[in-house]
């Protein structure tokens, strides 16, 4: 675990750095799967689809939000069909548009200090924060459909950290048996 924490530049939050010891480093979890941490070429990395959106090089960044957040929200309204002469023109808009909204949206920055752990489908992901104000709470990745970042609530509101949001995965499973 010291190499892993070492190559990262960050202590991972307790609950989390005990599943990794404890209970294993990867596998059964929310929706797909916890992505399985392992060791290529010399360094550790998570594995699975969205695993990459971690920034290995930037968990020790403090993850600079404690609230919800969308970058999308600062974006104008995409390009209307009814406001253009014709179909090119508005294609070219819409192309602009939408390479802007993915300059924005998906910029590095703004999953600093987040390590990615599942994918919910439809490339919704959810994440623990390993530095910053909100470090051990879980997060909602929704910029797949522009929803941003938000934290993972319990039903009173209260943000869950690792063990919490695990657990409830678990105790979901139990009931649907």
């Amino acid at each position: 675990m010291s190499a892993l924490e070492a190559q990262l530049g960050v202590d991972l939050p307790a609950e989390d750095r005990e599943f990794l010891l404890v209970v294993g480093r990867g596998g059964a979890g929310p929706a797909y799967g916890l992505f399985p941490v392992r060791r290529v070429d010399g360094q550790w990395r998570w594995d699975g689809d969205g695993a990459e959106l971690t920034g290995l090089d930037t968990l020790a960044q403090p993850f600079p939000h404690v609230a919800a957040f969308n970058p999308a929200d600062r974006l104008p309204d995409p390009p209307n069909r009814e406001n253009y002469d014709s179909i090119e023109t508005f294609n070219a808009a819409e192309d602009v548009y939408w390479e802007t909204h993915d300059d924005v949206v998906f910029r590095p920055e703004h999953s600093v200090g987040l390590l990615y752990l599942c994918h919910l489908g439809c490339a919704y992901r959810e994440a623990l924060v390993v530095s910053g104000e909100s470090r051990g709470h879980m997060w909602a990745d929704d910029t797949a459909s522009d929803g941003g970042f938000r934290p993972v609530l319990d039903d009173a509101g209260i943000p869950l950290g690792f063990a919490r949001w695990y657990r409830k995965w678990l105790e979901q499973c139990e009931a649907q048996t």
